[in-house]
């Protein structure tokens, strides 16, 4: 399947992408990361603490061990804080 993965803030500056768009097996959002991790040093280091990432399948935001079926947007990001 085809999946459009969206990167921001310290994700997108370690990986050095705003955006991909990656052909995937993945049936879970943490498959995904495992074949990411896979790829390159600079996606290992952007992944190594899953405690410190969100993540949002289609804009919803869900777990790790979320399925991809049918997916077609993954986004990573920091928590976020607001004031």
């Amino acid at each position: 399947m085809s999946l459009d993965i969206l990167y921001f803030a310290w994700v997108r500056e370690r990986i050095g992408l705003p955006r991909e768009t990656v052909q995937t097996q993945a049936a879970t959002v943490s498959d995904l990361v495992a074949e990411l991790t896979a790829r390159e040093a600079r996606y290992e280091a952007a992944f190594q603490d899953l405690s410190a990432l969100r993540v949002a399948v289609d804009q919803e935001l869900t777990e790790f061990d979320a399925p991809l079926a049918g997916a077609r947007e993954v986004a990573f990001f920091p928590p976020m804080t607001g004031g």
